[in-house]
């Protein structure tokens, strides 16, 4: 009988058959018969368990098209979302897809709802079936992951990826700026879910922003979003809950257009005019933002250009390129019908 050789798990990188061999001092066809339910009737039942029972203990993973593509590329990608939209996540995808086609590389597309541990699992399935690196969005990774990758909105540094993220100070000076030089100084402030990965990032611009301008950000005209929902109906009830204390707010600075448009609403329910009551500023310009009643005045995400960039980033650090950490994108400030001067009494 081999001797057991003493081997620590692997984490964060799915282990080899070879390592779990000579973690159970077997040898590497035995693993890969039983890993792979080849019938080999010499093998104890006893010997299987502890073959299953390393795989999980080394977070094994047996590739579903190892043996078809013997050693050959495989030209696809793993794209990571919370879910597709209207918005957002949809626009970044067709950014990311443009690049992709054009380079010949199918791709998978998974949704994770914010799930940690969907986030946890989906880099490893999507190596097993033969992804050959990441995209992802609005994604929270907390560990390396097995393959090139390159994050749209990651604010995390994490090893082996590549940030891409928007200037989210340039942002916060171009809305504020606006609206103070409008005249508003009384300014209700939305910020956006826990979850979602720009949240922190856009609301301590704001912060910061808004203390060089001099502008208060009061606890009682702050809207904490908390609905995992791409429909208007996000920025709706804050707005609802925040006339009911207080009606002396001139301007609403939302998350993004989705909110706003929500905003819009419940301020018309409201019998408030917009923008000749209260002005309401978007973030992200996505296309319906233009087409809304009023046509929403909003802050620029390149949003297509972020995942044409992501996804040119990471066929490059396939290729065995260089890439950079992070990789920075300018907003811009688009006036429409939705923000107009403070009305005098």
């Amino acid at each position: 009988m081999s001797k057991q050789t003493k081997k620590e798990p692997v984490t964060g990188r799915p282990a080899s058959l070879k390592i779990i061999a000579e973690h159970l001092g077997l040898s590497p066809a035995t693993v890969s018969f039983v890993l792979n339910d080849a019938p080999n009737r010499s093998i104890p039942e006893k010997t299987r368990e502890r073959v299953r029972e390393a795989a999980k203990l080394f977070g094994y993973r047996p590739s579903h098209i190892a043996r078809s593509l013997q050693g050959k590329r495989t030209q696809t990608v793993g794209i990571m979302l919370p879910e597709l939209g209207d918005g957002y996540h949809s626009q970044v995808l067709s950014g990311a897809a443009d690049v992709l086609m054009r380079e010949g590389y199918f791709f998978f597309t998974v949704h994770h709802r914010h799930r940690k541990d969907l986030v946890a699992d989906y880099p490893g399935l999507l190596q097993s079936r033969g992804a050959e690196g990441l995209l992802m969005i609005d994604t929270h990774l907390e560990c390396e992951p097995p393959l090139p990758s390159v994050a749209v909105a990651g604010h995390r540094s994490v090893p082996n990826v590549t940030n891409v993220i928007l200037d989210h100070e340039r942002a916060a000076e171009l809305a504020l700026q606006h609206l103070y030089d409008l005249g508003h100084r009384k300014i209700a402030y939305m910020r956006g879910q826990l979850f979602s990965s720009d949240s922190r990032s856009r609301w301590r611009s704001t912060l910061h922003v808004a203390r060089a301008l001099g502008l208060q950000v009061s606890p009682d005209l702050t809207i904490l979003l908390d609905k995992d929902t791409h429909s208007p109906e996000l920025g709706y009830p804050g707005i609802q809950e925040l006339l009911h204390r207080h009606r002396d707010f001139t301007a609403v600075l939302c998350f993004n257009d989705v909110s706003a448009t929500g905003t819009v609403r419940s301020l018309h329910d409201a019998g408030l005019r917009v923008p000749e009551d209260v002005s309401v500023m978007g973030f992200d310009d996505i296309p319906a933002a233009e087409f809304y009643t009023p046509s929403l005045t909003t802050i620029r995400q390149p949003l297509r250009e972020m995942g044409n960039v992501a996804a040119t980033l990471l066929l490059r650090k396939i290729a065995g390129e260089k890439a950079p950490g992070v990789s920075r994108v300018n907003p811009e400030l688009v006036v429409r019908e939705s923000t107009a001067p403070v009305r005098r009494p």
